[in-house]
């Protein structure tokens, strides 16, 4: 007698109970977090790049110099003496433990699971909002007070400028996929990229009054004449 293969064939694993017929507990179903460690220390953004690096194991001073330049310098400015002194703060905290010395005196520096935890109670509370600090947007929103031909001089160079990075960038970021190099590296490289092509691309679209085409004081005339216009043609419908 043969057998109905549909009736042989293992069916699925059982789904267990009907989601839908009782109540579900909002605690249970949600992902579980990781609880901010109310013990941790707290330490600024500058702190927590240097226990970031010592996650890849312990680095002298010197190393974090290095790898802070090569990096983050293109968007976190870190000098050496912030690197000294934070890593000597650290470490009268316990986050960092400080190693024999070795070549030319330098010593390496180790991360403590106190360091661990103060990185992970960083993270947790994440970047904030960002504060922008553009001088070129300073220059550009006072340009009515700066003489033409200054002004489009300066666009100029920032255009210039930026260009060089875009270009700098992109080679750098071909090099990285040649070696397979960290993807959170190339995702932050992106950023770059994409923050330098959108400066030239507004620097391109600026108006020509922007750019340097009227003089401070022909476009303070203007805005006069605009506003007195529209005055004008407010105080004729008012009237009708």
């Amino acid at each position: 007698m043969s057998t109905d293969p549909r009736r042989s064939a293992p069916g699925p694993a059982d789904p267990g109970p009907d989601p839908g017929s009782g109540p579900v507990d909002p605690a249970a179903a949600a992902p579980a977090s990781r609880p901010r460690d109310p013990g941790a220390a707290e330490v600024n953004a500058t702190a927590a790049s240097l226990l970031g690096f010592l996650h890849d194991g312990p680095k002298t001073g010197w190393d974090l110099c290095a790898a802070a330049e090569q990096v983050i310098g293109p968007f976190w400015s870190l000098t050496r003496s912030q690197v000294y002194r934070e890593l000597s703060a650290m470490a009268e905290r316990g986050l960092v433990e400080a190693g024999p010395s070795g070549r030319r005196d330098r010593r390496p520096y180790g991360l403590t699971e106190a360091g661990r935890a103060a990185f992970a109670a960083w993270a947790e509370q994440g970047p904030g909002q960002a504060t922008i600090r553009l001088p070129l947007l300073l220059f550009v929103t006072l340009g009515r007070h700066i003489p033409a031909e200054q002004l489009a001089r300066t666009l100029a160079e920032q255009r210039r400028m930026q260009a060089g990075s875009l270009t700098d960038y992109l080679r750098l970021r071909d090099e990285l996929r040649e070696h397979h190099a960290d993807p959170y590296l190339l995702a932050t490289l992106d950023y770059g990229i994409s923050v330098a092509r959108a400066t030239v691309r507004w620097i391109d679209r600026l108006p020509p009054e922007v750019l340097g085409g009227t003089e401070p004081a022909e476009q303070t005339e203007q805005a006069s004449r605009t506003g007195q216009s529209a005055q004008a043609r407010q105080h004729e419908a008012d009237e009708a």
